[in-house]
């Protein structure tokens, strides 16, 4: 099996996410404000939204670090692959998630080898212990996960070494070895310069063509990989609009979105914002 078939999800048929009038409350404060959304199964999407618009509130939803809040007696609906109940290991099988913060806590001490912390993903923990069985198996897969995001040559090399764009496509790799059928990605070029953030969004357009759904969160046009057709604007943790990407990143979507006059414009198939 190549490097690309392997990661290619088949065979289901339920929705990647539905939620349905979901509210979180912090406080006095609904986050996320009677939000419904519906993410088929492939569909690669991205969700745009200003910083407090409740972009990590929903990362948190889906990841099943917080829980829909009791709103007028209904607590909302939430199911993930056709699913309400999930053991979170079970689900981080099928769901990949790679964000900044956990990027953060791999940085760490005691010092993790690259192969390691990818291989290490298998046994949902930071790096392997003396009660971790490592097969060849699993050392394989990590192997083709690292190949298939062009970071082989990363093997031997402490994290601490490592970019930031280095350490995130690890860190996908990382997510990779259990195949899942989908990728979170919560801010991903969060902290990478010009160079860096081209290079991994090149890496996750490779994903995105072999077969792995993408669901991108960010507050940045320019991140959006041409691959991704589909787009949802939040604002105030509510829906603002969602469809088609040539039909969502207009100016007066985008204006509308981020309070401030925003003009769009299309460079082939990658789009940019700038304040009019």
């Amino acid at each position: 099996m190549s490097s690309h078939s392997a990661y290619h999800a088949t065979g289901f048929e339920s929705p990647l996410l539905e939620i349905d009038q979901a509210s979180v409350k912090r406080g006095e404060r609904w986050i996320l404000d009677r939000l419904s959304l519906r993410v088929p199964a492939g569909r690669h999407m991205a969700i745009l939204g200003p910083n407090g618009s409740g972009k990590s509130t929903l990362v948190k939803l889906i990841a099943r670090e917080v829980y829909p809040s009791v709103r007028d007696g209904d607590r909302g609906g939430l199911r993930i692959f056709g699913r309400d109940l999930w053991n979170v290991t079970e689900l981080r099988g099928l769901l990949g998630i790679v964000s900044p913060a956990q990027e953060r806590g791999f940085l760490g001490e005691p010092p993790l080898e690259a192969c390691e912390a990818v291989v290490s993903g298998f046994f949902a923990a930071r790096g392997l212990g003396p009660n971790h069985r490592v097969t060849e198996e699993m050392r394989e897969r990590a192997a083709e996960a690292l190949d298939l995001l062009g970071a082989g040559q990363l093997a031997g090399r402490e994290l601490s070494s490592l970019s930031s764009g280095e350490a995130r496509r690890l860190l996908i790799a990382r997510a990779l070895v259990h195949r899942p059928r989908a990728l979170l990605l919560d801010e991903p070029c969060e902290g990478l310069d010009l160079a860096s953030r081209r290079r991994f969004l090149e890496s996750l357009r490779t994903l995105a063509q072999s077969g792995t759904t993408l669901l991108l969160i960010t507050h940045h046009i320019e991140e959006i990989l041409p691959e991704i057709a589909h787009v949802l604007l939040l604002r105030d943790g509510r829906v603002l609009q969602e469809g088609e990407k040539e039909r969502t990143l207009t100016d007066a979507a985008l204006s509308a979105a981020f309070g401030l006059p925003v003009r769009v414009r299309r460079r082939g198939a990658w789009y940019e914002a700038f304040l009019d």
